[in-house]
């Protein structure tokens, strides 16, 4: 179904490269709406200075620690092996084989006391005893 119109590519494909081109023209288009400021609008202050280049990595460093990751819904996250719909989902968030399901045996880092604090706490309130004046 290659048509001269869609550039010799099938519907989806064509499809695709349009959705490709308008995310990038669209992100183009608001890179050039931003306004980045003049050197000579901010104030010389030497202190200021050397704060502003003290906290510049520290924005770029909370920057690079937010990382993706990879979504494996049919593989074991230890081992590698094909679960399907025998996995178990951890409360970390990943999925697991029947070895590895446990948290000890893959390293889990969720937090389960704070779970359970937080459960607790919200499960039961508060109570306290009317206060009685002494006569």
């Amino acid at each position: 179904m290659k048509d001269p119109a869609t550039q010799n590519l099938c519907s989806k494909c064509h499809r695709d490269l349009q959705l490709k081109q308008h995310r990038s023209s669209s992100a183009k288009h608001a890179v050039n709406q931003t306004s980045i400021p003049s050197p000579s609008s901010f104030p010389s202050v030497s202190s200021s200075s050397s704060a502003d280049k003290d906290g510049g990595p520290v924005a770029e460093t909370k920057a690079a620690e937010v990382v993706e990751v990879e979504v494996r819904p049919k593989r074991c996250w230890s081992c590698n092996k094909r679960v399907g719909l025998t996995g178990f989902k951890c409360r970390c968030g990943m999925v697991f084989c029947g070895i590895h399901r446990y948290p000890e045996e893959h390293g889990c880092k969720f937090d389960f006391k704070a779970m359970g604090k937080q459960q607790i706490a919200q499960a039961n309130p508060v109570v306290k005893a009317i206060k009685l004046h002494k006569i």
